[in-house]
């Protein structure tokens, strides 16, 4: 298997296991050959072990002794996990979880933005317009992308909320695949004046308008995704609006 520069050969060997799994080569239950696999990687035995360690910490698999290497059942795979979300929108995220997503940001955001109107202070309201003008100079998706996720993440920073911020590694791998499925069709730019009401409000200190700020944006986001899968029949289900 040809390996691809950038993480090195441990991150490799777990990103091509894991999308073996979230591409369905490997089902729930199924049973992973491990001397099979290593031989099909080119990796050592002590490569692929250190790789299922993490998959394992992930939920993934299960390794039984005198049983073998087992794939888990979807329901104990942390999702909450930014690689584990990342490798779900790499293999193609289906409507479910979609909107699962949108509902878990349509919950918190509001009340984070709200939050950060009363506790930002001047340092974080730099990092927010700093990250408004990445977002209104960015060439192409990639950098429209980044903009994005570094404002949602610099709201979290503005709350002061330690626990809030460290939802960072969720929301942000969350962000980061729905833009990647909207911004190559509808476009970034169009995003830009909900996030500069978001700005605005937070700048104000107002937190009410700064939670109904955002949840335009989110709405317009949801839309936006519509909007992207309506090709292939749009999501079906309803979101929290």
């Amino acid at each position: 298997m040809a390996f691809y520069g950038g993480r090195g050969l441990h991150g490799q060997t777990v990103e091509a296991v894991a999308n073996m799994i979230f591409a369905g080569e490997f089902q729930e239950g199924d049973g992973i050959d491990v001397a099979g696999l290593q031989k099909r990687l080119g990796v050592s035995s002590t490569a692929l072990r250190e790789a299922l360690k993490v998959l394992t910490a992930k939920g993934l698999i299960l390794a039984r002794p005198k049983r073998g290497t087992f794939v888990r059942p979807r329901s104990d795979w942390n999702l909450l996990d930014g690689d584990v979300i990342r490798w779900k929108f790499a293999a193609g995220p289906d409507d479910a979880f979609l909107r699962d997503l949108h509902e878990i940001r349509s919950i918190i955001e509001p009340s984070v933005a709200g939050l950060a109107a009363f506790r930002r202070d001047t340092v974080q309201l730099i990092a927010l317009e700093r990250a408004l003008q990445r977002m209104e100079r960015a060439r192409g998706d990639t950098e429209v992308t980044a903009a994005d996720v570094e404002f949602h993440r610099a709201l979290l920073v503005a709350t002061g909320n330690e626990l809030l911020i460290r939802m960072d590694v969720m929301m942000g791998a969350g962000l980061a695949g729905r833009d990647a499925l909207v911004h190559g069709v509808v476009g970034g730019a169009d995003a830009i004046p909900n996030h500069r009401a978001v700005l605005e409000a937070v700048r104000a200190g107002d937190g009410d308008a700064a939670e109904e700020a955002m949840r335009a944006l989110l709405l317009r986001a949801w839309r936006d995704l519509h909007r992207v899968r309506g090709e292939h029949g749009g999501i079906r289900g309803r979101a929290q609006e």
